[in-house]
């Protein structure tokens, strides 16, 4: 059981990188990142 329970977690895992890889390589995502980034760097700097 044990086997089959992380050979099934596996799997999910893998899917969700695959969603993520798809999702980070659309532009509008790379731009939204871009201005998380800035703003985050930007907050850090003021303190």
């Amino acid at each position: 059981m044990g086997f089959l329970s992380k050979a099934i977690k596996s799997g999910i895992a893998l899917k969700a990188v695959d969603v993520v890889r798809r999702e980070a390589a659309k532009p509008e995502n790379q731009r939204k990142a871009k201005e998380l980034l800035q703003k985050v760097s930007n907050s850090a700097r003021k303190r």
